[in-house]
């Protein structure tokens, strides 16, 4: 915690370190008398600072850190240990308690009478940290407004959902502002905002017995977020199924919808898909950032041979290539970081997606709607009569699919697609199954590329270990030679997770003249693999494991998404 530091000091601090010269702290200083502003905040309005790189000073000089609010998810349990017009107040917001320490996020950490206060409203000791007011301002409004809602809807027994057309954008950024907005539009608003805010990828609306549990997936795991009261299940999945223009009234059936709406001159569309459980109706909001950034291929976590080989696919002029892994592994952005480097003026490249993940420039992208008959195979057959150089089908999920695909790779297309198999070799003999003929496949494939995502572990915090000699023989390390691995240990960068993002981890199997031959005689995947890796092909787990041995990632995460089979 700052000691007692005045004005004067955090001046002459910035004039040390040359951020400052005197001439612009007297000037601040007077401001400052006119205003009543905090220095900080009057050398970033006459421009001598900028905010961020003010954060950065004031966090390296005082040993406190400078955090991102956008990459936290906050406790309402926490949010309530501080009353919002305290939070206002002081522009702080808390972040997690750990026992009886209290880690706030401050504007000013200089403020000891704030800190003095919030050690007095929440009997903790508080442990400061530093963030932009832009951003505890926007934190406040979006926290502060779900306990509001939450609280609402639990005093008003007749709270009734407002009717909103599903068919329109919804501007979330203004509707939570509204006076006329009901407290079940501001709670489900602030679940989707925070959601978003926090990079999540799937939003789980779970009924329990007395507690709807909502948790979202951040890269790749569920947290859970909130568990507001039973009864507030109804009227939380109403204004849901309102949205996604779903049937209010079925409960009993399954139902999949979708909506859009606009966050901060952002568009994002969602996929809402309802189940009936013995506890009421589970609803999964998928979230699909169109306008999203792209990763290129060098940013993926490709090793250097396996970048090489897939990019000499992808360049190919005709030939079908395929992305393998389960749900959430990554394919869709593997094959659109493929498409965006190949994406010239001179191709005609188009898609066929169930849905439109993301838009690209130049690129015909075309949306599966099985509602009316508009399937993969259908669409398929179309667009090969609109003379594409490059096809993307999203998914091969029958025969009558993959065989066109890769019919369509033998008369001049270049295909790429994806299909659901543990690993690169798995994928020939799926295809074998459904019935394509092995000449076919043989004649047709160029290479199968099998992914999963890892998580990232927290540079800030990460511990290194010596691992023991039955974990070393156990993943194929040598026990004679010292190795050093880490773990995850859990900082304020990370939320006490130890991780923070996700890379992936690939094996590439190339059709060389070998596969091709040993395709013919309908070989078992473990034949298939064997041969590859023979052939050089360097196996998912191989690939985890050199991560591991880089300091990237765990072994207990590489562990978690590849099976010991593969």
């Amino acid at each position: 915690m700052p000691d007692k530091a005045s004005k004067k000091r955090l001046g002459e601090m910035l004039i040390d370190s040359g951020v400052i010269n005197e001439r612009q702290l007297q000037e601040a200083l007077e401001a400052q008398k006119r205003t009543g502003e905090r220095l900080g905040k009057t050398l970033v309005k006459l421009g001598f600072i900028d905010e961020e790189k003010l954060m950065d000073f004031l966090g390296q000089q005082l040993g406190i850190p400078h955090i991102n609010m956008g990459t936290y998810i906050i406790d309402p349990e926490v949010i309530r240990l501080i009353p919002e017009k305290m939070a206002r107040k002081y522009q702080s917001i808390p972040l997690f308690k750990i026992e009886n320490v209290l880690t706030v996020a401050m504007a000013d950490p200089f403020d000891v009478m704030a800190i003095d206060n919030l050690k007095y409203i929440t009997k903790c000791e508080i442990e400061p940290a530093i963030a932009t007011e832009v951003e505890i301002l926007k934190a406040i409004d979006q926290y502060y407004r779900s306990l509001e809602a939450i609280q609402q809807i639990t005093q008003d027994q007749n709270v009734q959902v407002e009717e909103e057309t599903g068919d329109e954008e919804m501007d979330l950024g203004k509707m939570g502002d509204a006076a006329e907005d009901g407290p079940v539009i501001k709670l489900v608003n602030a679940i989707i905002m925070q959601a978003i805010q926090n990079r999540a990828s799937d939003i789980h609306i779970e009924p329990d017995r007395n507690i709807v549990r909502i948790r979202y997936r951040i890269d790749g795991v569920l947290r859970e977020i909130m568990t507001p009261p039973k009864r507030l299940h109804s009227v939380i999945t109403s204004r849901i199924k309102v949205m996604a223009d779903l049937d209010i009234a079925e409960k009993r059936m399954p139902q999949d919808g979708r909506f859009h709406v606009r966050l901060w001159d952002k568009g994002i569309d969602f996929r809402v898909s309802t189940l009936p459980t013995i506890n009421g109706e589970k609803i999964v909001m998928r979230i699909l950032d169109k306008t999203s950034f792209l990763f290129g291929l060098g940013q993926l976590g490709f090793q250097p041979t396996v970048l090489e080989q897939f990019d000499s696919l992808i360049k190919k002029p005709y030939g079908i290539v395929l992305v393998t892994g389960p749900t959430g592994s990554g394919k869709t952005t593997s094959l659109y970081a493929a498409l965006d480097k190949i994406n010239t003026l001179d191709k005609n490249i188009i898609t066929i997606e169930d849905p439109v993940e993301y838009e690209l420039k130049m690129v015909n992208q075309v949306q599966v709607n099985t509602r009316i008959g508009l399937n993969f195979s259908d669409v398929l057959r179309s667009v090969l009569r609109q003379d594409p150089n490059v096809i993307m089908v999203g998914e091969i999920r029958d025969k009558d699919t993959a065989d066109i695909a890769i019919r369509s790779a033998l008369t001049g297309h270049l295909v790429f697609s994806t299909i659901h198999t543990n690993d690169a070799p798995g994928a020939i003999t799926r295809l074998l199954d459904m019935g394509i003929e092995p000449f076919l496949i043989s004649s047709g494939i160029l290479g199968v590329l099998a992914q999963r995502l890892v998580r990232k572990l927290c540079p800030t915090c990460k511990e290194p270990y010596t691992p023991s000699k039955e974990v070393l023989e156990r993943f194929g390390y040598d026990p004679s030679q010292e190795y050093t691995f880490y773990k995850p240990v859990g900082c304020k960068e990370c939320q006490k997770i130890g991780y923070k993002g996700r890379l992936g981890i690939y094996e590439m199997m190339m059709s060389e003249r070998r596969i091709r031959d040993l395709i013919m005689t309908r070989p078992s995947t473990e034949t298939l693999k064997q041969a590859a890796v023979e052939n050089g092909m360097i196996t998912l787990k191989e690939d985890g494991l050199d991560k591991v041995k880089k300091g990237i990632t765990s072994i207990e995460e590489v562990v978690r998404v590849v099976t010991e089979q593969e």
